[in-house]
């Protein structure tokens, strides 16, 4: 049983074998449904007040083509972005803690044969599909109050499955570190300035140039970069440095989950 188990934490199983560990969270959450509106309604409620609101006194700013743009499209796309990561990041630090530490949820999990990697995979695939569902309800709420500025936009969607999976990945590797509720407070200093300061809000170049460039290397800023740039169509190779940057940040978090996981459950 040790070395089966073993073998599995060596990653020789298949991707598909994540499938129900994403069908268990898909039931357990059937019944939950209105747990989903948090990550939601923060970036909506932002549109509403910031977007709508302040953007009645700003006026235009400069969008990702040079052109003058209406502040609130400026803005929700930036907020689309903090959708998917809202939602990403909520599963995987707060309900990954409980499920780890508290509801020994994975250690029942690995005592079938299920192994660290696919425990991993399909909790990152469920987390993926709570980002990806925010940021489809915040472009729907985008097209109703007439925010969406091109064809191009209905690409924010796989962007924003793409953010959720660097932040997913990112967001599972740190929590095998946490010890307790207490450490999350971690997770609020990390996030409320990456909201604030990827250029969410303001144009880059409102910034000053040393705050710019560490505004440039953020995770958010980059989600941020490419939902607003497929937005108005101003497609160009540094859509794909953003999305590189956000496909090796999940990758690089997984690799580490499964470890720690292996390492923390496995004999």
């Amino acid at each position: 049983m040790i070395a089966a188990r073993r073998a599995r934490a060596a990653g020789r199983a298949s991707l598909p074998s994540a499938g129900p560990v994403f069908e268990r969270n898909l039931r357990a959450y059937r019944r939950m449904w209105g747990a989903f509106l948090s990550g939601f309604a923060e970036p909506f409620l932002y549109l509403l007040s910031v977007g709508l609101g302040v953007g009645a006194l700003v006026g235009t700013v400069a969008g990702p083509g040079g052109d003058q743009i209406p502040y609130e499209q400026f803005v929700a796309p930036g907020l689309l972005a903090a959708a998917a990561m809202n939602g990403a990041v909520f599963d995987t630090t707060f309900n990954f803690f409980f499920k780890f530490k508290y509801a020994k949820t994975f250690d029942a999990m690995l005592a079938t044969p299920l192994g660290p990697r696919e425990v991993a995979i399909g909790e990152l695939l469920w987390a993926q599909a709570r980002g990806a569902l925010y940021a489809a309800a915040f472009l729907v709420a985008m097209a109703a109050l007439g925010l969406v500025p091109s064809g191009w936009a209905v690409l924010c969607l796989p962007a924003a499955w793409l953010i959720g999976f660097g932040f997913a990945g990112a967001g599972m590797a740190a929590t095998t570190w946490m010890r307790s509720f207490v450490d999350f407070d971690w997770v609020t200093i990390v996030l409320l300035p990456l909201f604030l300061f990827s250029a969410t809000f303001f144009p880059i170049d409102r910034y000053p140039d040393p705050v710019g460039w560490l505004v440039r290397a953020g995770p958010l800023y980059q989600g941020v970069a490419l939902c607003r740039g497929l937005a108005f169509g101003e497609l160009g190779w540094s859509l794909a440095g953003h999305a590189a940057y956000l496909a090796v940040m999940g990758v690089a978090g997984v690799a580490v989950a499964r470890a720690r996981l292996a390492r923390l459950l496995l004999p």
